[in-house]
């Protein structure tokens, strides 16, 4: 069941300019910079809800309020992508037959 408030988004000047170079950076993996302009925008004046920041980044709500709750409990770290379970691959994908 949805959280009726989202997580207000406070950060310093230092933690803002941290997630802005991610967010702008090349080296960057892409999923990890839109999760740092995701917090980006949360931690906005205006404090957007999550619904209008989803329209305005073209994702789901639900993709919003989760790792804008995973920011507010864990941080940067909390933006990485989570281990998965199962085993790991067996070959490297480079490898061909």
């Amino acid at each position: 069941m949805p959280s009726p408030h989202a997580p207000p988004i406070v950060l310093d000047d230092e933690k803002r300019e941290q997630l802005e170079a991610l967010a702008r950076a090349h080296s960057t993996p892409q999923a990890f910079a839109f999760r740092a302009r995701i917090v980006l925008r949360a931690a906005d004046e205006d404090a957007p809800c999550n619904l209008q920041i989803a329209v305005e980044l073209d994702c789901a709500r639900d993709t919003v309020g989760l790792w804008r709750r995973r920011f507010a409990a864990q941080g940067l770290p909390g933006l990485q992508d989570a281990p998965r379970s199962g085993r790991p691959r067996s070959f490297s994908p480079l490898a061909t037959c």
